[in-house]
């Protein structure tokens, strides 16, 4: 493993320094809880000339010999990288035009290009299997804040929906009439993401909620405890953004599910300033020691999250 402080990018060098012949062969984006892409290095280079940076780059990608569904440039989320975006999009524009040109272009491709600028000089060539690695360059879907939400943590729970789900499973779990709880909802900017989608919500919290959300007829307001608080019937959808210990959430949400209170649920751990991987496989098994070997669980640190990791749980995979 190779990384250095603030770079924003981990290198993995496998056993032999031989890399696998595929990133399909590995895991998927998904499956890794602080990284939000997964690319397969194919070759780098350190002298890239400022006035033709295509001379040096087109030759390591020509060696892979095969097509591409696209072709990204981007840098690392740090703070090089963003000193470095305008030339990954002037960089990108010409890529892709000399890659078309060789009719190395090819919607149907599995594969993805691309091309990771470390500096304005360097760069990492790399491929991406489509079906294990994010969908959005930097593994960072860029969501703007919607008008009328009543707080910035609603970025929160759309970018949990779009990274921790997948097309499918959103279409078949948001629904419109489905049933939620929101524990610690004030002012209500992970209900809004629920109201959005038609779904019923009851926002537990002792502070107030957001007058328009409670307008739409869709939300009842409960001033009670969130860890006291359990509803008269099961709901779709528990979610939860409590400040507390992380072990005390992991603890609620396994037993709502685990009495069957809620189908799936979606809770933010907020992480200690030490031994961050640490806590959260301590409060994955604690959810998973209460349901068992066939539950199914997804943690990710979110980019809307930088202190958090966000998790989705089920009681049962889906068949």
């Amino acid at each position: 493993m190779r990384a250095g402080r603030g770079n924003g990018y981990v290198e993995f060098v496998a056993a032999g320094g031989e890399a696998k012949d595929s990133v399909a062969q590995g895991p998927s984006w998904r499956e890794m809880i602080f990284a939000r892409q997964l690319l397969h290095v194919l070759g780098r280079t350190d002298e890239m000339p400022r006035e033709d940076r295509l001379s040096v780059l087109m030759p390591i990608i020509e060696q892979a010999a095969q097509r591409w569904c696209d072709a990204w440039v981007e840098a690392p989320d740090s703070d090089t990288g963003r000193e470095l975006a305008p030339l990954c999009r002037a960089l990108n524009a010409a890529l892709v035009t000399a890659l078309k040109r060789r009719k190395r272009i090819d919607p149907d491709s599995r594969s993805r290009l691309h091309v990771f600028l470390t500096q304005a000089d360097a760069a990492i060539v790399a491929r991406a299997d489509v079906d294990a690695s994010a969908p959005w360059p930097g593994g960072i879907p860029r969501l703007k804040f919607p008008r009328g939400a009543p707080s910035r943590s609603t970025l929160k729970l759309e970018e949990a929906f779009l990274v921790l789900l997948d097309d499918a499973e959103r279409a078949r779990w948001l629904q419109p009439g489905m049933s939620a709880v929101d524990l610690g909802a004030a002012p209500g900017g992970w209900t809004w993401q629920l109201v959005r989608r038609s779904i019923r919500t009851i926002a537990i919290d002792n502070g107030p909620i957001d007058a328009a959300l409670m307008d739409s007829g869709l939300v009842e307001h409960r001033r009670v405890d969130g860890f006291r608080f359990r509803p008269s019937r099961p709901v779709d959808w528990l979610v939860c953004d409590m400040v507390e210990q992380p072990r005390r959430i992991a603890e609620l949400v396994a037993r709502w599910l685990a009495e069957r209170l809620c189908r799936r649920a979606i809770f933010n751990l907020k992480l200690p300033m030490k031994k961050r991987y640490d806590e959260v496989q301590l409060c994955l098994a604690i959810v998973r020691d209460a349901l068992g070997a066939d539950a199914d669980l997804r943690a990710k640190q979110l980019y809307h999250d930088r202190e958090e990791v966000t998790v989705f749980a089920a009681a049962e995979r889906m068949r």
